[in-house]
C-alpha cells in the first residue's frame, strides 16, 4: 500500500505563503485523483484542491485564485502552493489519493 507523507506546514502571518508537499512511497501513476483536504478545529474535513492524472484541477471556492495544486508523477510528489493566506486557512492539511490511506497531516497556522 502506498503511504503518503505531508510536509511544509508551519506558522505564517496573514498574507504570507507556504508550499505543502506530499511524498508518496510508491507510484501514483495509476491514481486518478490526488487531493489536499483540510480540517480546522471543530469542523469537518473539507476538500481544498484536487488534480487528476490528466492535470485537471479543482479548487474549493474559498481558495480559488490563491492556492495552486500540482503533481509530479515521476517524483511521486503532490504540492500545494498557498498564497495570500488568511486566518481561516488555519487547519491540519492532509494529502489523499484515490484508494490510498490518509497521510498524517501537516499543521498550517496563519496568524492575523
Amino acid at each position: 500500500q502506498v503511504q503518503l507523507v505531508e510536509s511544509g506546514g508551519g506558522l505564517v502571518q496573514a498574507g504570507g505563503s507556504l508550499t505543502l508537499s506530499c511524498a508518496a512511497s510508491g507510484s501514483i501513476l495509476s491514481v486518478d485523483l490526488m487531493a489536499w483536504y483540510r480540517q480546522a478545529p471543530g469542523k469537518q474535513r473539507e476538500l481544498v484542491a484536487g488534480i487528476t492524472r490528466a492535470g485537471a484541477t479543482t479548487y474549493a471556492h474559498s481558495v480559488k485564485g490563491r492556492f495552486l495544486i500540482s503533481r509530479d508523477n515521476a517524483k511521486r510528489m503532490v504540492h500545494l502552493r498557498m498564497n495570500s493566506l488568511k486566518a481561516e486557512d488555519t487547519a491540519v492539511y492532509y494529502c489523499k489519493g484515490d484508494g490510498l490511506n490518509w497521510g498524517q497531516g501537516t499543521q498550517v497556522t496563519v496568524s492575523s
